[in-house]
């Protein structure tokens, strides 16, 4: 599909986010003002299907449509379903087992017992005299016609992909380059992935898997993508289809597939960066995102306006993939989740999700299982009043029934104190999952505010707020469709790891410069083909470090690609100092990677413009739309309810209150208190502190 720079013109961009249960759509044109939202069922068959339909349901002109951006979890399903093109793997000989053998772990660490099934089998896994040593030099040269034979058995096996993965190919890339020409000649098509190509680091066990996840989902994104930009052309589209990265970036649909990997975690990512847009714009810039939908919920770190990105990311046991990704930690517990009594009597909440078909109950699409929403709904904090108009002529008292049968009995409990207990054990888990991530990352929860979000996010958020001590909730404008506004805001970005695993006393800081620079260079020449209007290219650079011996890294960040060794010493002892609060001055410091972003801003999204200003009342009182019987802690509340669209800027909302909007519901307990921004941004101060 060719860019055009019609964005400069009118500046309507559309940004879509395909969930596991839910496809969401933004439309945004500043030029008049207004936004144009949509949330459709996902197609999970055929996702293009899903955003097709949110286009229609948006009533949008694809022809007067400048950009499209696209969060996409095709990579991630393939990988966590494991429903992968066929692929083969050509290495060094001796090493075919490395993505088999992995660390010295266990997929139950306190359990004698797991599985673990690699990506390639054994079978795929071909090996070819040829070996570099630690420092690149040539201890075997490669055996031409072993790799043609290699490859000609694996097209016979049936593969499409293929990986060459080389002993320290981080260290001298010729032998992967040879192979990479060889295989130009005689591969049937483009997925050929060469390990170092994609990530140049030292661990070949990581390096590998990160190589073999790229050639497995390859195919399946180029093939995805091609139907999606072929149905958007059908429809009048004539721009360029931008595909969110794990990162946070962007990159041109006419080369995601080369990296595929780096588009694992797309979506969760996306909704990072619309929080950290809108905590900036709010003036709230350290935030913990909570992001919860239908089948899990997603958690991050802002700290500095700026999300925590990690190039060590572990999608599942065995399963890291080495590119930089937003560091986003997931729990199974979305309001789908299913809760069950288990054999030993206990109620467990998740990881199993109803999904969008059958779905919850409430759905009235044939689900009998009690799930999340269906607690919420008992509680009186969803509206019963809409079960009218679901297809399946679902009543309150079905649902009810159901968690009699199901909960209350086994547990010994009415169905609303199961409901409760329901709602209590999927808060517990989320909260698990909020403070794991900051304590890992070194930083207290009571000094950030809580993002909500997702479909579910802002019913829980206010709980989760004071299991944890954190003192606001940040609620924006479309809590329920902020991953597709994420696609909206994000800039264009481009990572760079090099692996240089030397003594930072043996390491010429002028060495470490060039290296530094020629990433950067890279960066800007890969934003500069872009079509995208930006506002600023920019650079951010930063080393992965440790002292000799161990083997964690810490992320130091530097101001420019220039510094002295000893003020990287220093600044790394301070890293290590405030994440460990401990001083190992007798030992030395290595320098293992060497880091570089770089981000192409793009033109601010005037966050006022996602809710209409002419539905806004007077008062709050005119934005009140009755009253529900809503239980607390056990005890019922006559609950006003507020339509958001409705309420004034500065409104002040006392709790016990909710406030239903299009895309999500926000529960405010008794003590709490909620205040409208000027951007639509609700504040929910937790105890009604300041």
């Amino acid at each position: 599909m060719a860019g055009t720079s019609r964005a400069e013109a009118t500046g309507r961009v559309i940004g879509v986010d395909v969930g596991g249960t839910f496809t969401d759509l933004v439309l945004t044109d500043p030029a008049t003002g207004r936004v144009r939202l949509a949330k459709v069922p996902s197609t999970l068959d055929n996702q293009a299907r899903g955003v097709m339909n949110a286009v229609t349901v948006a009533e949008a002109d694809l022809a007067t449509v400048d950009l499209i951006v696209h969060g996409t979890t095709t990579t991630t399903n393939a990988v966590l379903e494991r429903k992968l093109a066929r692929t083969g793997l050509i290495t060094t000989a001796g090493f075919r087992d490395v993505l088999e053998l992995g660390r010295r772990t266990r997929p139950q660490a306190y359990g004698m017992k797991g599985s673990f099934t690699p990506l390639i089998p054994r079978d795929l896994r071909l090996e070819v005299p040829e070996r570099m040593d630690a420092q690149g030099r040539v201890v075997t040269a490669l055996d031409e016609d072993a790799l043609r034979a290699a490859a000609a058995q694996l097209l016979e096996a049936g593969c499409v992909s293929v990986v060459v993965h080389f002993l320290h190919a981080y260290a001298n890339n010729a032998h992967e380059l040879r192979a990479g020409e060889i295989l130009a000649e005689v591969w049937p098509n483009d997925h050929v992935t060469l390990g170092h190509a994609l990530l140049s680091e030292s661990r070949e066990f990581e390096r590998g898997v990160t190589a073999a996840v790229n050639a497995s989902v390859q195919p399946l994104l180029e093939r995805y993508v091609s139907r999606l930009t072929g149905e958007l052309e059908a429809g009048g589209y004539g721009g360029d289809l931008l595909v969110m990265n794990g990162n946070g970036g962007m990159v041109s649909a006419r080369a995601v597939s080369r990296e595929a990997a780096k588009t694992v975690m797309s979506g969760p990512a996306s909704g990072v960066m619309a929080a950290a847009f809108t905590g900036r714009a709010a003036g709230l810039e350290n935030l913990l995102t909570y992001d919860m939908g239908g089948t899990s919920t997603d958690v991050a770190l802002i700290r500095d306006a700026q999300p925590a990105v990690s190039n060590e990311i572990e999608v599942e046991y065995a399963m890291p993939i080495h590119v930089p990704m937003v560091d986003v930690r997931t729990v199974g517990a979305g309001g789908g989740s299913i809760a069950k009594v288990n054999a030993a009597g206990l109620l467990e909440v998740g990881p199993e999700s109803a999904g969008a078909t059958p779905g919850p109950i409430c759905y009235g699409r044939g689900g009998t299982r009690p799930t999340i929403s269906d607690a919420n709904l008992l509680l009186g904090r969803l509206d019963p009043g809409k079960l009218a108009s679901v297809e399946g002529g679902v009543t309150l008292e079905d649902v009810r029934a159901i968690f009699a049968s199901e909960l209350g009995e086994p547990l010994g409990l009415t169905p609303e104190e199961a409901a409760e207990a329901v709602i209590r054990l999927a808060n517990v888990k989320m909260s698990g999952a909020i403070r794991m991530v900051s304590l890992s990352l070194g930083a207290d929860p009571r000094d950030f505010a809580l993002f909500a979000f997702g479909g579910a996010g802002p019913l829980h958020a206010c709980a989760l707020a004071r299991e944890l001590g954190v003192p606001k909730v940040l609620v924006p404008a479309r809590p329920g469709i902020t991953n597709a506004l994420g696609c909206v805001v994000a800039d264009l970005r481009h990572d760079f790891v090099t692996t240089l695993n030397r003594p930072l006393d043996a390491l010429p800081m002028e060495d470490l410069a060039a290296v530094l620079r020629a990433q950067e260079a890279e960066g800007r020449a890969l934003i500069a083909r872009e079509t995208v209007p930006l506002s600023e290219v920019r650079a951010v650079f930063s080393l992965d470090m440790q002292f000799m011996g161990q083997t964690h890294l810490l992320r130091v960040p530097l101001d420019g690609a220039e510094i002295t060794a000893e003020a990287l010493l220093a600044r790394f002892e301070e890293v290590y100092f405030n994440r460990f609060r401990v001083r190992l001055e007798t030992i030395r410091a290595a320098v293992v990677n060497a880091n570089c972003s770089v981000i192409g801003t793009r033109q601010p999204l005037d966050l006022t413009i996602l809710l209409d200003p002419a539905e806004r009342r007077a008062t709050l009182a005119e934005a009140q739309r009755g009253t529900r019987s809503v239980c607390f802690d056990g005890a019922w509340h006559d609950t006003p309810l507020y339509w958001r669209d409705h309420l004034p800027t500065g409104a002040v909302i006392p709790g016990p209150a909710i406030v239903e909007q299009m895309d999500t519901t926000l529960l405010i307990p008794p003590g709490d208190r909620a205040e409208a921004d000027a951007m639509g941004n609700l504040i929910v101060h937790i105890g009604g502190a300041a």
